[in-house]
């Protein structure tokens, strides 16, 4: 899977799950000031990237993840659907 098909699958995610527009999502988006996600929604989130892309994510990576960019890189880095 490319970075471009990962970037569009978790920026999907983020415009169902915190109901903004999706072409308002960038790699520079940052989860916690940018969305204001609480550490409840922002562990959901979390759980719904490791359900979509087969991938664990330990919580200390987890508390790495500020931005969708980074989200990405974790991603593509981290699985098998390179």
């Amino acid at each position: 899977m490319s970075k471009d098909e990962v970037f569009n699958k978790i920026a999907d995610i983020i415009a169902d799950r915190f109901e903004i527009d999706r072409d308002k999502i960038t790699p520079q988006l940052n989860f916690k000031t940018d969305l204001d996600a609480d550490s409840i929604d922002f562990v959901e989130f979390i759980l719904e990237l490791e359900d979509t892309f087969g991938a664990e994510i330990s919580d200390e990576a987890a508390e790495n993840l500020n931005t969708v960019g980074e989200a990405v890189d974790y991603i593509v880095a981290n699985t098998d659907s390179k």
